[in-house]
Parts: structure tokens; sequence; C-alpha cells
């Protein structure tokens, strides 16, 4: 299987969706965590070539 950040994001989200629900007070965690993953990855392309 691929893993690609189309593939990925997803998979993320139902994650962080499904402890949400477990765990109602880990929101704000789990809602910095995403948001930081998405930001790397998001700039991970133009890191690598050097901008």
């Amino acid at each position: 299987m691929d893993f690609n950040i189309v593939t990925i994001q997803p998979l993320v989200a139902l994650i962080a969706g499904i402890l949400i629900l477990i765990m109602p007070r880990i929101l704000n965690f789990i809602v910095a965590i995403y948001l930081i993953f998405v930001g790397v990855t998001g700039l991970w392309p133009n890191l690598l070539h050097g901008g």
C-alpha cells in the first residue's frame, strides 16, 4: 500500500475522532498534534527542495 498525505490524513482524522469520542478532555491535545502534522507535511516538499 502506498502511503502519501492523501491516504494518511483521513486515517489520522478517523483515529483522532475516535479518541475524542472516548476521551473528550484530550480534544485540545489531538487538535494541536493534528494541526502541527498538517503544517509540517504541507511544508515538507518546500523544505526538501531548499525553499
